[in-house]
């Protein structure tokens, strides 16, 4: 559902509320009263209403400068992450439902001189003061995970919650490769029988249906072979796919349909998302604006746990197979190396100049050294090797460029010497 339709539906309900409740209690629960006098319901209904509406004013005047100075800070791709809480949807169309309540109530107080407060209306306003200070309390809270520590473990449970599903789905496999590493097409794949081509805006492959494609395929007796990745903008003319085999076409709006679009790039099916907010907030601290290392050191701490849980896993190309075991979707993944290369490259150049992050990287990558298979470990050591020549091109002295060599979890705070560094 889309996020605006949140308040509207508040909106429409208070509406139709404030129509039906009052008229209803005037029918057939007029004899019931409250110990409240006219001019104090007034007054409670009254402060209910503009109380509401300034808060609204307020509180979500604060939230968007957070949110935007947030933005600044540390990566304007987390601008939607927040803005999109629906939280904060739900806390608008509750305080703005409370106000239009509290007016529909207020209008029925001693309708006609008769006198009357309509008791059931007042509860309900009363009850629907707590729920928006029960909601106000939950935007508060989720305004605090704005802090960087916040914003770290958000970024780096996403990816792993990504990893997991990505990576642990049942009917997916290994890569099918070659000797030389490269996918190879299961056999018998034949020439591309069918070929489908974009058209349209630029947008972002957000997701792949992929029950919905090995369907298609499995109908026809094809072999679907994705040319664009989850993440890749697509612009006109970009291939989406090429199909291999089948007795007739496949319907090309019914394949369209399993590629879901977005105007930017979702955590869903992308593992590499996670690790690119991670490194922008990284590459944003260490930027001459804001030169806080620190910041870099700790978001080297999810980069790490995450390189950790994808080495462990089986990358490279992807395929899912139909209910007899045959391949009928095969669709690029990044590689080993790719991921390696999103998560240190950049932070490497851009902070070449700060010790802090060179002994933290150069923990990691040790760290990663011990901890993979042979295959990936090697990578892992070739980026070890390439940061110890980096440190010694680097602007830094000769006695901090010893200091960098050395691994620290910490930055700086706890060397860890190998005992032939020690003696």
């Amino acid at each position: 559902m889309r996020l605006w339709l949140i308040p509207m539906i508040y909106v429409a309900a208070s509406v139709a509320a404030g129509f039906a409740v009052p008229r209803l209690e005037r029918t057939y629960v007029a004899f019931h009263g409250l110990d409240l006098s006219v001019s104090s319901a007034q007054a409670y209904l009254s402060a209910a209403a503009s109380g509401m509406m300034s808060l609204t004013g307020i509180v979500f005047a604060l939230a968007f400068v957070m949110v935007q100075f947030s933005a600044v800070a540390y990566s304007p791709r987390l601008v939607l992450w927040f803005a999109r809480d629906r939280v904060l949807f739900h806390s608008l169309g509750a305080f703005v439902a409370t106000f239009i309540y509290a007016l529909f109530a207020l209008a029925w107080v001693d309708r006609g001189a008769s006198a009357r407060v309509p008791p059931a209306s007042v509860l309900v306003v009363g009850a629907m003061l707590i729920v928006s200070m029960i909601l106000f309390a939950r935007l508060i809270q989720r305004l605090s995970n704005l802090q960087i520590t916040s914003v770290l473990h958000l970024v780096g449970d996403k990816g792993r919650e990504v990893i997991r599903a990505t990576f642990e789905r049942p009917g997916r496999g290994a890569a099918l490769t070659s000797e030389s590493g490269k996918p190879v097409a299961p056999d018998g794949l034949g020439p591309a029988t069918q070929r489908l081509i974009y058209s349209g805006k630029p947008r972002t492959v957000a997701r792949l249906d992929t029950d919905s494609l090995v369907a298609h395929a499995q109908r026809e007796g094809a072999v679907i072979v994705m040319a664009c990745a989850v993440g890749d903008t697509l612009v006109e003319g970009t291939p989406l796919l090429e199909v291999h085999g089948g007795e007739r076409p496949l319907a090309e709006r019914a394949l369209l349909r399993a590629i879901h679009l977005e105007r930017e790039r979702t955590f869903e099916q992308d593992p590499k998302y996670p690790i690119r907010l991670l490194v922008d907030i990284a590459i944003r601290a260490l930027s001459p604006a804001i030169n806080d290392p620190t910041t870099a050191v700790q978001t080297l701490d999810q980069i790490e746990d995450l390189l950790l849980r994808l080495g462990a896993c089986k990358l490279d190309a992807g395929y899912a197979r139909d209910g007899s075991g045959a391949v009928r979707l095969i669709f690029p993944m990044p590689t080993w190396e790719d991921y390696m290369t999103l998560a240190f490259d950049e932070v490497r150049q851009y902070g070449a100049s700060s010790v802090q992050v060179m002994r933290r990287l150069r923990a990691a990558l040790v760290h990663l050294t011990n901890s993979l298979p042979v295959a990936r470990a090697d990578i892992a050591r070739k980026y070890l090797a390439h940061l110890d020549a980096a440190i010694e091109h680097s602007p830094l002295d000769a006695e901090d460029r010893l200091t960098a060599h050395q691994e620290d979890r910490q930055g700086l705070g706890l060397s860890r010497r190998h005992p032939a560094q020690a003696s």
